[in-house]
């Protein structure tokens, strides 16, 4: 799986600087969606499902992951990164884990039990290889199976070998992570001072609340894409027709792609907003909006980097009105709106110690829990089960 994200990784690379030197690919997003729309049609209706497919096969597994997902998820993944779509990587890598170790589990036919943390195991490898934090990666792969607070660890160490060799292979094949260094605010009085860690309280907050925005306009947007065009394969043209005019109404194409990085200087990313303040109140709000129609239209590849980015834009924004350290507020956003979004606060924070340090631990883990606990259980995998 380390090996299958290398290549991924390396392939998103690939079509992302592509679609920077050809900026015209955006016009064609339409014809890329109705293509997307046509191969899911008629081949992808049996892992439509996508994520939510291997939770099911997790919690109750039967027919296992067909094995045309990962290759099937792979290409629309990359056709929706070359024409300039709002999606993310994790959906891909999670969904290629599981119909990878559904797979071996066919061959070497594996009782239930064991097909389950094999499953377990693919979901981890894939989220520790394609993020570099394969601690969380383990955490994530159980904890995401329920909305519950706490949960069994049962085969937590087969699981936690796949996520460390998936990352290490992927190290092995020289692929670099980004990671972030927090400067100026890692002195023991500061970190655990009641003030900040209030201020960390009140973002876990606002990360919730942005978490029951993106995850209703997202679902509302699903049902009346579904309701309004009954041919599946027109509903990410129609998609792709709406990004575009939300590119001219916007003025930028900030808000496209992964969001990590940009050839043009006066965009916005996930790295520039670590550096610069105000640069936009309400990039969070645009990030939201891209994501949820191109992924509710049918586009592929996941929401996790587009909820890392209105994370990030939110503290970036809260650094501002609450006072406070800019690369500090702004990671406590980035982890926090993904724990809200996905109901694994646990992971979250274990990610925070892998990309941020374990010197603002603290802080990380009150915003954590707190988007945790004040975002409901409706998070962005249906097949969570609701404890």
């Amino acid at each position: 799986m380390g090996s299958a994200c290398v290549f991924f990784l390396w392939s998103l690379n690939i079509v992302t600087q592509c679609r920077f030197d050809h900026p015209w690919l955006l016009f064609l997003l339409p014809l890329a969606g109705l293509g997307i729309g046509l191969i899911n049609h008629y081949w992808g209706k049996p892992i439509e499902e996508g994520n939510n497919l291997i939770l099911e096969q997790i919690h109750e597994p039967g027919g296992g992951v067909p094995r045309r997902m990962a290759p099937l998820i792979l290409g629309m993944t990359l056709i929706s990164h070359l024409f300039g779509a709002s999606v993310g990587r994790e959906g891909t890598a999670v969904q290629m884990g599981g119909s990878m170790a559904s797979f071996l589990g066919r061959v070497f036919k594996l009782h239930p039990d064991q097909m389950r943390i094999l499953l377990m195991s693919g979901v981890a490898a894939g989220f520790g290889a394609v993020f570099g934090t394969p601690l969380a990666g383990a955490v994530f792969a159980f904890e995401v199976l329920t909305t519950a607070l706490f949960f069994r660890y049962s085969g937590f160490f087969s699981v936690l070998i796949a996520a460390v060799f998936g990352y290490l292979t992927c190290r092995f094949w020289g692929v670099k992570h980004l990671l972030y260094q927090l400067h100026g605010c890692s002195h023991h009085s500061f970190v655990f001072s009641p003030l900040l860690l209030c201020k960390a309280f009140l973002i876990g907050i606002a990360a919730a609340m942005v978490v029951r925005i993106f995850v209703t306009i997202e679902h509302t947007l699903h049902h009346q894409f579904k309701k309004r065009v009954p041919y599946a394969p027109l509903r990410p043209f129609l998609g792709g027709i709406i990004i575009l005019l939300l590119v001219v109404v916007v003025g930028t194409r900030s808000y496209l792609g992964l969001g990590e990085w940009s050839p043009n200087p006066h965009d916005i990313t996930m790295a520039t907003l670590f550096q610069s303040q105000s640069l936009s109140y309400w990039a969070w709000a645009w990030k939201l909006l891209f994501t949820a129609v191109t992924l509710s239209s049918g586009f592929k590849g996941g929401e996790v980097t587009p909820l890392f980015f209105m994370g990030a834009a939110l503290g970036n924004v809260l650094s501002l009105l609450l006072g406070g350290p800019l690369d500090l507020f702004t990671a406590l956003g980035f982890v926090a709106v993904f724990a809200g979004a996905s109901n694994t606060p646990f992971a979250c924070t274990i990610m925070s110690m892998e990309l941020f340090g374990t010197s603002h631990v603290v802080p990380m883990a009150i915003a954590c829990f707190a988007s945790y606990f004040f975002s409901g259980q409706k998070g962005i995998y249906k097949s969570q089960r609701v404890c």
